[in-house]
């Protein structure tokens, strides 16, 4: 690999990963909010909040940490009430029980007027906060915390020229399965190990605290608690349990995957799980958790930041290849590990975030080890079957051809919205 390939690696690492507190949709806005309620720099009287449908719908069930709130609207209140635009996407960390209080006496009054657009633009957030005569607004398109506009009074403060994600100065088309395998096996990671450590202690510990508090469904301690104490089970009840823990509002960060809590658990718990009870060298698990999350991300550029795929399926995909990977996998095994797991569950829907998202971070955590098992036994799909082509780049084009080519996701919002 030649040294700029090595380097954009790591950059691609270093921004796809990020500490987030709370589901990052309505934490985005939450952040949009709190923005604008700084620029305008006098006490808010009415906002006007416009949202992409994949926004609302990834945002309608799942709870706010520490607010049993849930919704676009109390997030975007939250954020102007007591939201810190400088913590990103860690902005209502802090939240205090009064503005909690504040919050659900405003959802009684008309304070935020809600639009829903429909456009290409998948993640799209646009908050207008007004005193008086007086207004400011921010834009968020294409990640969580990009913004692309700012204005206030009408006059431009900020603004990206081309505020489509292509245009990052980090060139995501240099990603592809062979070199990643490579930099994960070979690369000088010393620049990656704060964030490794991070990805490590935060997303074991909130799955530690969902199988000790009752969270959400309970699907992982109902897992742990009723099955067999194999590694296997183990692994899926610990990554289920983060996943119920995340859902469910408590207030906990986790290292995000691509803009995603769940797909950053997901990624990495089952090969947390899996090297602390075979008591693997850290090494092993920094170079597998590099392997499965840039696998992770390679895929999501692709798909899309956000679709109508469930966003778990791609993170267990890269989780499938770290786990094969510290079980001595080599480029090839791991290769046919990807190809089996996008066979089995492609297509799987994302119906937004809420405390079922548990139950199919267990079912794709399930189908990682099977699909490794079965790609370590010298099974492989090696002809064009289906959407799984020959070549595993040819693969991950057809996934995300279909994950970009589809209506559903105003389909799941009609039925969000009740028709």
């Amino acid at each position: 690999m030649e040294k700029l390939q090595i380097d954009t690696y790591t950059e691609i690492l270093k921004k796809e990963l990020e500490v987030a507190t709370g589901c990052t949709e309505p934490v985005a806005v939450s952040f949009c909010a709190a923005k604008a309620r700084c620029i305008l720099g006098k006490p808010v009287d009415k906002v006007h909040l416009k949202v992409s449908t994949n926004i609302y719908k990834n945002a309608a069930y799942v709870y706010i940490p520490g607010t049993n709130l849930y919704g676009v609207i109390p997030s975007c209140i939250l954020g102007i009430l007591g939201g810190d635009a400088e913590r990103e996407l860690q902005v209502l960390e802090n939240i205090s029980n009064e503005v909690i209080m504040k919050t659900k006496e405003l959802l009684n009054k008309d304070f935020v007027e809600l639009e829903i657009i429909d456009n290409d633009i998948k993640l799209y957030i646009q908050v207008t906060v007004y005193h008086e005569d007086e207004y400011a607004q921010v834009e968020i398109k294409h990640k969580h915390t990009n913004i692309t506009r700012i204005t206030k009074n009408g006059k431009i403060l900020y603004q990206q020229d081309d505020a489509n994600i292509s245009t990052s100065n980090i060139d995501y088309q240099l990603l592809n399965i062979k070199d990643i395998y490579t930099y994960a096996k070979t690369c000088d990671y010393t620049d990656l190990l704060h964030l490794l450590n991070q990805q490590i202690t935060y997303n074991f510990h909130i799955a530690q605290t969902g199988l000790q508090e009752s969270c959400g469904l309970n699907v992982g301690s109902t897992i742990i608690h009723t099955n067999n104490d194999d590694i296997i089970t183990t692994a899926i009840a610990y990554t289920a349990s983060a996943s119920d823990a995340r859902m469910s509002g408590v207030r906990k960060p986790v290292v995000t995957n691509s803009g995603s809590g769940n797909q950053g658990i997901t990624v990495s718990v089952p090969l947390i799980v899996y090297a602390k009870k075979h008591n693997l060298p850290n090494e092993a698990l920094y170079r597998a958790l590099i392997l499965s999350n840039l696998i992770a991300i390679h895929l999501k550029v692709q798909i899309g930041r956000l679709s109508y795929l469930c966003g778990a399926v791609f993170a267990a995909a890269g989780a499938s290849c770290g786990l094969c990977f510290l079980k001595g996998g080599n480029s090839i095994q791991i290769e046919d590990t990807l190809k089996i797991m996008l066979a089995d569950l492609t297509g799987i829907l994302c119906d937004g975030a809420k405390c079922t998202c548990a139950l199919k971070v267990a079912s794709v955590t399930s189908s990682a080890f099977r699909a490794v098992n079965l790609a370590l036994n010298n099974q492989s799909i090696n002809n064009h079957v289906g959407i799984i082509s020959n070549d595993i780049e040819d693969t991950i084009r057809n996934i995300g051809y279909l994950g970009k080519s589809s209506d559903t996701d105003y389909k799941i919002v009609e039925i969000l919205k009740g028709y």
